[in-house]
Order: structure tokens, then C-alpha cells, then sequence
């Protein structure tokens, strides 16, 4: 049976600088690491990709864009193996600061036709709670070229929430990213993860009330600025959703290489190892959960309300064989306002985005 996985996540973990909030698998940028690492992604994909059509392509990281000229070429070469649709979304993660004209242009060569550039915040004192290093002048530059180039499908970051911002230093952030006229906004409310620099300096989170209101202030000005709010924390112009991540919020399979990538591939969801001396020596992968059909229509309503469209109850029944209402409970919701249902679709109000986790623990209760 040919498998209907089309989506490919890689990840690159070397960075530049570590940022101080970072969770995700990384490590200092090392010359004789990343060739060795890049051998290693190599066999993993060969031993693993099936020739499938791939309609959507992440490089994600760590800073891929930290990788030089050469190493970027030979990352190429080795994804070059995928079988890509002509509409193929290629996306990869960048930094202002590590972006050349000259890595833009490989890029595009290679066929990238969109870019994830990690701006976070542009007020000095809140880059230095995160430890960034992120000039205006810096983004500004990357963005021209990126569009000179002719990739023009840019999402930014934004993170907020940050301890000691004021609404005022949120607004000026969004301010230069709309000045910016990209395509798609990512924003992320700071969390403090365990084994990161702010953790271990015992940074504490902002008020839950000043995040409630930061979250509102950002979906009010991205709205009015004609973006939509298409998934909890994410913004795009009519068109510029992103179609991968879509994947993984559709619940549908795709595959993960490199260290601590995750894969979802015949109903098995794989977590790579995040030892990178593992990752090169070929002990690939870390953990694998078998999902009974429970698990699988958890995860289908957890994923799919993180989107404005929600669940395509046509699609849950076509899946499992059982209407979505003989399962979960969530009629009240629905005669609430908090949940809207039509023929087709359940999903979440908009304004009770903020609050999904809740959301989904009464549902899931039947």
C-alpha cells in the first residue's frame, strides 16, 4: 500500500549562539561535528524515505542558515533524494545575522521558496533576557534581499510575554514586524523550560493576566492588519498559511530526520535521540509509541482545534468509523459559546483560543 506520508521535517541543530529561552536540540556551531552529522542524516534518510511525493519540505534547527556556504551545498545534495511536487512548500529557518546574499541565493537555487527568519524581539533590554542578538538594521537588510532574491513567502517570530515587557515595548515589536510586509507571523508566549539558561537563573513566567492581555493586543492589530488568525499562534495573509505545519495540526503522517526529530509514519509516532555522539553513530532513534485508535482520535481533536477550520467531522468519521459526537462530550461547549458547529466543521471561538488546554479536558471527559 503506497504510504501517505508527503511532508519531511529536518533538523539541523547547530546555532551560531544559544539563546537563553531554547529548548530544542542544539549545540555550539562545530566544523568537524557538522560534517560528521551531516553523513549521518544522509543514511538516515536513505534507510528510511520510501520515494514518496513530498508536498511540503522543513529545515528546521538550531540555525540552518549557521551552516556555511559548502555545508549548506552538501545539505542540498542530500535532500536532493526527495521526490518533489511541482507545488512543493520548501521552507527553512534562518537568522538575520547568519543569512549572507550569497546563502540566500544558494537557497534559491536549491529551490527554497520560503523562509522562517527568528526575529523574537527587537527592544534591547528584552534580547538581553533572552540573550539574542538581533539588530533592526540586520532584519530590514535579509528581508530586501530575501525579496530581491524572489522568496518573498517570509514568515517572522515574535516572542512575548517576556519578563519586564510592557504592552508599549509588545507594540513597537509589532509595529516592526508589520513594517517588515511579510506574509506570516509566528508569536510565542515565553515559557520557561526546564534546562534552559532562564530556568536555571530562575526567571519566573509574567502575570497570567499581562499575558491574557498581550495575547489579545497581538490578535487585534494582526487582524486589522489583514492577517488571519488561522491557528492559536499563528497570523498569515489570505494564501500564506503554512502548509506544513498544517500537517502536523491535520493530524496527518509526515517524516522527521536528524537528531531529535519526530516522525509519524503507520500509526507510529518515533522521537529521534537528542545525543547528537548517538545521532552519529547510528542509534537513531530514542522512542516509538504505537497509537491505539484512542490515541489517534486524542490526538486528532487536540491538533486540530488549534486551527481556525477544526475538526472536519466528515474526515473523523471517515477515519474512525464513529461520529465525533459519540465519542467526546462536547455539546455543552457548544450550547456555551465557547465551541461553534456547522454540518461539516467543530471549532473552537476565537476567543477561547487562549485558553484550548482547558477546552480539550472537558471534552476528552465521556
Amino acid at each position: 500500500m503506497q504510504s501517505s506520508v508527503d511532508a519531511v521535517y529536518i533538523h539541523i541543530p547547530f546555532c551560531n549562539y544559544i539563546c537563553a529561552y531554547c529548548d530544542f536540540c542544539k549545540v555550539f556551531y562545530n566544523k568537524r561535528l557538522v560534517n560528521d552529522y551531516l553523513e549521518a542524516l544522509n543514511k538516515e534518510i536513505k534507510a528510511n524515505y520510501k520515494g514518496e511525493v513530498i508536498t511540503s519540505l522543513y529545515i528546521g534547527g538550531g540555525t540552518p542558515s549557521s551552516l556555511s556556504l559548502d555545508e549548506l551545498e552538501k545539505l542540498f545534495c542530500i535532500i536532493n533524494i526527495f521526490n518533489l511536487s511541482e507545488d512543493c512548500e520548501f521552507t527553512m529557518e534562518v537568522n538575520a545575522d547568519s543569512l549572507s546574499l550569497d546563502k540566500i541565493k544558494l537557497l534559491k537555487k536549491y529551490g527554497v521558496n520560503r523562509v522562517s527568519l527568528g526575529v523574537e524581539t527587537i527592544n534591547n533590554k528584552l534580547q538581553d533576557v533572552l540573550e539574542r542578538r538581533t539588530s533592526k538594521d540586520s532584519v530590514i537588510s535579509c528581508i530586501n534581499n530575501l525579496k530581491k532574491e524572489g522568496i518573498t513567502n517570509i514568515n517572522v517570530d515574535l516572542i512575548y510575554a517576556i519578563i519586564g515587557e510592557t504592552l508599549d515595548n509588545l507594540n513597537e515589536d509589532l509595529n516592526f514586524l508589520l513594517s517588515l510586509d511579510v506574509p506570516h507571523i509566528s508569536t510565542y508566549s515565553l515559557i520557561i523550560e526546564d534546562n534552559t539558561k532562564l530556568k536555571i537563573n530562575n526567571v519566573k513566567n509574567i502575570d497570567k493576566t499581562l499575558d491574557r492581555k498581550m495575547y489579545d493586543m497581538i490578535s487585534s492589530i494582526l487582524k486589522n492588519n489583514n492577517y488571519i488568525h488561522y491557528e492559536i499562534s499563528n497570523f498569515s495573509k489570505e494564501g500564506y498559511h503554512s502548509k506544513h505545519n498544517l500537517k502536523y495540526w491535520y493530524n496527518l503522517e509526515y517524516y522527521g530526520f536528524g537528531v531529535g526529530a519526530s516522525s509519524y509514519i503507520d500509526n507510529i509516532r518515533y522521537t529521534n535521540t537528542r545525543s547528537i555522539t548517538n545521532y552519529i553513530k547510528g542509534k537513531t532513534i530514542l522512542d516509538k509509541e504505537i497509537l491505539t485508535i484512542k490515541d489517534k482520535m486524542f490526538y486528532e481533536v487536540m491538533l486540530n482545534l488549534r486551527t481556525n477550520r477544526g475538526i472536519d467531522k466528515e474526515t473523523f468519521k471517515d477515519k474512525y468509523k464513529i461520529n465525533i459526537e459519540d465519542i467526546f462530550n462536547y455539546k455543552d461547549l457548544v450550547n456555551n459559546n465557547i465551541l461553534e458547529e456547522d454540518d461539516i466543521y467543530l471549532r473552537v471561538c476565537e476567543d477561547y483560543f487562549y485558553v484550548l488546554d482547558e477546552i480539550i479536558c472537558k471534552i476528552m471527559v465521556k
